[in-house]
């Protein structure tokens, strides 16, 4: 194997491929990254902790076709530090891997290519449909913080993505909120799944480092799926088991509704949050009384009060929060104005657009103690 390639192409690739590289392994060849010297002048660089794999293609100058493993944070470290410049890499007899620049050289021990995990290509019974980018990265953004960092809650730690006819949905949830989002999407087959909250968040990660605006094609088997975009791909595992029937957990009806700036609200509660963090769950107590939402927050370390104008109907309500849970939600929406649904002060409040229904967010209150 030898070949020539750009410092700056060969670090940016390294940097998409490296998410995969697994740190917690006790096998050595999942810390390594697989690089492939093709006849037609490309470089094929993968790596795989089983859970995801991805693999990222260059153009180089290929002098001689082979491979060779190398440990991903080494020789990453590496490029990285070269100046940007050509870099030749070869692999010599003994199969050690040579990087050399103008005026640099290092030789590396190479891992045996034959343990390399067969990161395999997609299932032939999968269904093929494409996302546009920004939605599903934005999509990513306002679901994935409400799963599950638990491993023992199984799918719980996923997101759902549901692909209807007209539209495509991703909901998680953990046990404290629930997130689920909707937009636009025609689709000639319904379908479903779930994939690690994680998982999602690498994927939309090496989306943004696409230099091009590359769609998403997504390939679905039964066990994984298959992401691509542009010259990368990324292979992962299907979660199994049922998710949870959230439509169930959502409540139907309130007998308290508040419209509110996002912005200061988000301020307030911000504020508000500062002593909560002194407490001993973050708790902020929020009062709706005619047009006046009030939020306190008490510690030893002192107390705050913070009040807000909001358009309310019906019922006056006293409700307490995780602040944290609150400020989260808050972060994800991009609306100036937002709807707060409440029914009772221990029932979970939901919050939506001021208008249409392009988000659900459900928070579970605490219980509030004398304050």
């Amino acid at each position: 194997m030898k070949f020539t390639c750009n410092q700056q192409v060969l670090a940016k690739a390294l940097n998409t491929v490296s998410k995969a590289v697994s740190n917690r392994t006790t096998l050595p060849i999942l810390k390594g990254i697989l690089i492939q010297a093709t006849a037609d002048n490309k470089i094929i660089m993968t790596a795989s902790d089983f859970e995801i794999s991805i693999k990222k293609e260059i153009e180089a100058n290929v002098e001689e076709e082979g491979s060779a493993v190398v440990v991903s944070r080494l020789f990453g470290d590496i490029i990285r530090k070269l100046p940007n410049e050509e870099i030749s890499v070869s692999k010599d007899e003994d199969n050690s891997v040579i990087i050399k620049t103008n005026f640099s050289e290092f030789k590396l021990v190479s891992l045996p290519v034959d343990e390399f995990p067969n990161v395999g290509e997609k299932e032939e019974e999968s269904e093929n449909f494409v996302i546009d980018r920004n939605i599903f990265k934005e999509m990513v953004r306002k679901t994935a913080f409400a799963a599950s960092i638990d491993e023992s809650k199984g799918v719980l730690t996923g997101i759902l993505t549901e692909i209807g006819e007209e539209d495509i949905k991703m909901v998680s949830l953990d046990g404290f909120r629930l997130a689920l989002v909707k937009e636009e999407m025609k689709s000639a087959k319904e379908k479903k799944f779930i994939i690690s909250a994680k998982v999602m968040n690498e994927i939309s990660k090496i989306i943004s480092e696409d230099d091009e605006d590359n769609d998403i094609n997504v390939s679905l088997g039964e066990k994984k799926a298959l992401f691509s975009v542009g010259k990368t791909e990324v292979i992962l595992r299907i979660m199994e088991g049922e998710f949870i029937k959230y439509r169930d957990i959502i409540p139907a009806e309130n007998t308290t509704k508040v419209i509110a700036g996002k912005e200061i609200l988000l301020e307030s509660i911000e504020r508000a949050s500062l002593l909560a963090k002194e407490g001993k769950n973050n708790l902020i107590k929020i009062s709706i009384k005619n047009d006046l939402m009030t939020i306190t927050s008490r510690s030893e370390e002192g107390n705050v009060k913070e009040e807000i104008i909001i358009e309310k109907t019906g019922n006056d309500i006293e409700i307490g929060f995780n602040s944290k849970f609150v400020i989260d939600v808050l972060k994800a929406i991009d609306d100036e104005k937002i709807s707060l649904n409440f029914k009772t002060g221990v029932s979970p409040c939901v919050v939506k657009p001021a208008e249409g229904d392009s988000y659900e967010y459900l928070i579970l209150p605490v219980r509030i103690p004398t304050m």
